[in-house]
């Protein structure tokens, strides 16, 4: 199923699922008063028997929406937690070389020798985001007043449907409850001051419409290979990047293995892959600028469609 969560005339926010054609949607909410078809974390925490009655809503509505009457929304809209991964080794390399070459003084500018750091290979990095910046596909993304290199960044995670720890590595998969994609809008200058006092990142990805989800929660079920999947982005309609799912150093599975580490997790939490290459501007020293519509599309999960608008301040 294609899972989403939308606002109905008057405010009210639903859930429910893309029918057949794309066109439509069955509305959760408003066909069954049970509690876990509330918001869409209630119905992860509701697991199996939760999902299974959302299907059978699915394969006989009982109230259909239009989806152009309704507002999409990120499909989780808060989720319970959120960590982005830097896994793809070449978004990395081209970052680099990037910074050196315009930082002109005498590092490596190619990106085949860019040397990466022992403990990259060795295990998954990642930072925390702030999970209350999320918004959905069709949400204007507020460039940050103090920012004048707003990256994109072509991504996408997945949503944890089972509480686990120290979690098997031929377990794993069976803990995830569905993918979506994610642009993690970052400011790079910002970023790059920050990150020089050896902690981080902070407001170089902290400030509200940051971290964009959606269009939709694809269920597990019919993701069977995601690391099978053509990643695009394009800006004002122009491809600018495009990379595969399958080149990410680290799958999923090592992921949830090395997060779960003496560490309880929980369902509604959020894995973010990190960018792909060829993924981001900052590889090409290539920045948005205010009304900018970039669209971040993945075979199986749609298009993520934003526009930048200028900072309120």
């Amino acid at each position: 199923m294609k899972l989403v969560t939308f606002e109905i005339h008057g405010g009210a926010r639903h859930i429910g699922a893309l029918l057949a054609g794309g066109q439509t949607l069955v509305d959760f909410t408003a066909s069954d008063r049970a509690p876990h078809l509330g918001d869409m974390l209630a119905l992860i925490d509701g697991g199996d028997a939760a999902l299974a009655q959302a299907r059978e809503l699915a394969a006989r509505p009982r109230v259909v929406r239009k989806l152009a009457e309704v507002k999409l929304l990120a499909p989780v809209p808060e989720p319970r937690q959120m960590r982005d991964f830097l896994i793809f080794e070449q978004h990395l390399r081209q970052a680099r070389a990037t910074r050196n070459r315009l930082a002109a003084d005498g590092q490596p500018t190619d990106p085949a020798q860019i040397k990466l750091p022992r403990v990259w290979y060795e295990e998954p990095i990642y930072y925390k985001c702030n999970r209350f910046t999320v918004v959905g596909t069709g949400a204007d993304i507020v460039m940050p007043s103090y920012t004048q290199q707003l990256d994109y960044e072509l991504e996408f995670g997945f949503f944890l449907g089972r509480r686990g720890k120290n979690i098997r590595r031929e377990d794993a998969r069976a803990h995830i409850f569905g993918y979506c994609i994610f642009d993690d809008f970052s400011a790079r200058d910002q970023q790059t001051r920050e990150m020089q006092g050896m902690l981080g990142p902070t407001k170089g990805k902290d400030f509200d419409t940051g971290n964009a989800m959606g269009p939709w929660l694809v269920t597990a079920d019919e993701m069977p290979d995601p690391y099978a999947l053509t990643m695009v982005a394009r800006v004002n309609g122009e491809e600018c990047s495009r990379g595969m799912s399958g080149t990410m150093h680290h799958k999923f599975e090592d992921i949830l293995v090395h997060v779960s580490k003496d560490e309880t997790v929980y369902p509604g939490e959020f894995f973010g892959s990190g960018t792909v290459g060829n993924g981001s501007g900052m590889e090409f020293n290539r920045y948005l600028k205010v009304g900018d519509v970039v669209e971040l599309e993945i075979d199986g999960l749609g298009v993520l469609r934003n526009r930048v608008v200028a900072p309120q301040v």
